[in-house]
């Protein structure tokens, strides 16, 4: 089925009163017959005119709402907030991500049609837009362009700016969103210099296609024409964006400076208030998370979100720790963390049989890992979706079943009298010697029995040779141990740390056996699955490890097609279940909460929301605070 992939960028929003139907068909025919042909569509009953746009429900927020609740609309502007990364760039096109290696946050200056917000499922609020309009099949819909948004450099934005943006992304995007959007919209254009309309493929699923649409970024026309620049071409200098922030300097490799605009367009909307306060976010690049954490520790950047378990359990006893200058807080987090894990690259011969994965599998503790490596931090994860809403339990029934009945034919039977795969359990060493009997076994119903030595071989005398790629030092000490469990089984494992760019090269054309990585989860899904788990899309940036399976193709389709909410989460529950018995990665561990430290400068609102930390969107500088800071030698 077409589908266009899923867009994982956000938007910042507003509302207008709707005036522009008359604009609506025959756009390019007299006044006179326009008019008349809107008075028509106005009688329609499943027209239906918003600011707003909610896949499942009802919007949170009303049209004339004052401010996002979770914001404080009297938080000051001003001040610096400065964060880390690892690696290096070459390039501050965000959108070439197969020519170079992107900036950190380069996509900041740019806003979409309509955005998202931190408190509820699959609402859609209009920014670029005044209201949108579209009938019940959302056979199209129709966006009414504010017409006070300018461009950073002062320019106008218009329709004119979104048809030449949804063009070239259609022309130069990545290849997967080329396809999926290709399929997906077949007409497009400006009715006139505040209305944009497209038209969808009837065949497409009907579930996104307005929030796919919503979701869409307007860059500057007159930029490209001017500069003849390209969205695939790697490049430092940017295009102007109708955001918030612009960029201030680059030092490429090393720093990224953004500015807040102090003439942004935006700045008195109901849902910015309280928003985008910082006058400048500084990105401090260094080769690694160890080299960022001294950093931090003497105050080259001032706010750090921390992933490693051993320094959050030993590290944060430095001076300004103790000194009162670093706030370490553990802020909640209600988002379904990434479905994370060890990978298997099934594009691979060896990793064909599921016998052999499950084995492999086997030799990861996680118990053991979790309490002697990670300080018992961390919780095991068991769902590719870890939240109640779309996590697969016990046996399949209900509406979960009824949708497995429908591809029952090409799933095995263990799907329907099992409970849902569950990852397995260990002992309190590190190799746990009843899952290397359970993996020995696995591994010779796949073929594989040992040498001599000890070493796996096929029936034609083959070693089981397996690459681990990574690029992070600080995995070292987690990856090691479950190396040596897997050469205890029998792999002949080596393991190759490369540097970020290599590393980049090596996953992007999926020259891998094995490495650490993650698929994306949300609390609502729609035709974004097809890009991470579709067989068309196997071999897509998104879909590590080349996963394909026609039974999890066709209840996709329940996804983008459920008329509601639990609709939805029943088809996930069901992908969730054929995926977790495939296993095509070895489920590790999750966190469910935000580590954060910062310089005692920052503040947020009482009240953040179940979706969203927002350091970098609504919290904010305290000027006497960084004074105190300053005058105590706390910062360079």
């Amino acid at each position: 089925m077409p589908r266009p992939p899923k867009v994982h960028a956000k938007a910042q929003t507003q509302d207008r009163a709707a005036y522009r139907l008359t604009c609506w068909v025959m756009g390019s025919l007299v006044s006179v017959a326009v008019v008349f042909a809107a008075s028509e569509i106005h009688a329609q009953d499943d027209i239906t005119v918003s600011h707003g746009f909610n896949e499942y429900g009802d919007l949170k927020y009303s049209a004339d709402f004052a401010h996002l609740e979770y914001v404080n609309p009297d938080a000051p502007k001003g001040g610096e907030i400065s964060v880390s990364a690892d690696g290096s760039f070459d390039s501050m096109n965000p959108f070439a991500t197969l020519s170079g290696t992107p900036g950190a946050l380069s996509s900041i200056m740019y806003e979409r049609m309509m955005d998202t917000t931190d408190d509820e499922v699959g609402a859609y609020y209009c920014l670029l837009c005044t209201t949108l309009e579209y009938p019940a099949d959302q056979a199209w819909v129709i966006f009414n362009l504010r017409d006070d948004v300018t461009f950073s450099d002062g320019t106008p934005m218009t329709a004119a700016d979104v048809i030449f943006t949804h063009e070239a992304f259609r022309e130069q995007g990545t290849p997967s969103f080329r396809a999926g959007i290709t399929q997906l919209v077949t007409g497009w254009e400006a009715v006139d210099d505040y209305t944009v309309k497209f038209t969808f493929n009837p065949d497409s699923p009907r579930r996104g296609r307005v929030s796919q649409m919503a979701n869409a970024i307007v860059m500057s026309k007159a930029w490209f024409d001017e500069t003849g620049a390209r969205l695939d071409e790697s490049r430092l200098q940017t295009a102007p964006g109708t955001g918030p922030y612009m960029l201030g300097n680059v030092d490429p490799g090393r720093q990224i400076i953004y500015q807040r605009n102090p003439d942004y367009w935006g700045q008195d909307l109901p849902l910015m208030r309280g928003r985008a306060n910082f006058d400048t976010i500084r990105v401090e690049y260094f080769a690694d998370s160890s080299a960022a954490f001294e950093a931090f520790k003497a105050g080259e950047f001032t706010f750090r979100r921390e992933s490693s378990s051993i320094n959050w359990a030993t590290s944060y006893d430095f001076p300004a720790i103790r000194n009162g200058w670093v706030v370490q807080d553990t802020l909640e987090d209600g988002t379904p963390p990434a479905a994370s894990g060890f990978v298997f690259n099934t594009r691979r011969e060896k990793f064909q049989d599921r016998n052999v994965r499950l084995a492999l599998g086997l030799m990861f503790n996680f118990e053991w890992t979790n309490e002697n490596l990670q300080y018992g931090l961390f919780r095991q994860r068991t769902s590719f979706w870890e939240t109640d809403r779309l996590r697969a339990t016990g046996l399949p029934e209900g509406r979960e079943l009824e949708m497995l009945e429908t591809v029952r034919d090409q799933l095995p039977e263990d799907i329907f009298t099992q409970d849902a795969l569950l990852p397995h359990t260990s002992g309190d060493r590190p190799l746990d010697r009843a899952n290397l009997r359970r993996a020995l076994d696995l591994m010779a119903q796949a073929g594989y029995t040992p040498d001599a030595d000890g070493r796996l071989r096929d029936e034609n005398g083959r070693t089981l040779d397996i690459e681990f790629l990574e690029t992070r030092q600080a995995f070292d000490r987690v990856i090691t141990p479950y190396i040596e469990n897997l050469q205890r089984l029998g792999v002949n494992v080596t393991y190759t740390r490369v540097d970020p760019s290599q590393y980049q090269a090596r996953t992007q054309s999926n020259d891998f056996d094995m490495l650490f990585g993650a698929y994306s989860a949300g609390l609502q899904e729609g035709t974004g699955l097809n890009q991470r788990y579709g067989c068309e899309d196997r071999d897509d940036v998104f879909n590590p490890a080349g996963f394909c399976s026609a039974a999890v193709d066709a209840l996709a389709e329940f996804v983008t097609n459920a008329s509601d909410y639990d609709e939805m989460a029943a088809a996930v529950q069901a992908i969730d279940r054929v995926m977790r018995y495939e296993y095509f990665m070895v489920p590790t561990w999750y966190l469910g909460q935000n580590w954060v430290a910062y310089f005692d400068m920052f503040e947020y609102p009482e009240n953040l929301p179940e979706f969203g930390l927002g350091h970098l969107d609504y919290w904010w500088f305290n000027q006497d605070k960084y004074d105190a800071l300053i005058a105590a030698g706390a910062l360079r």
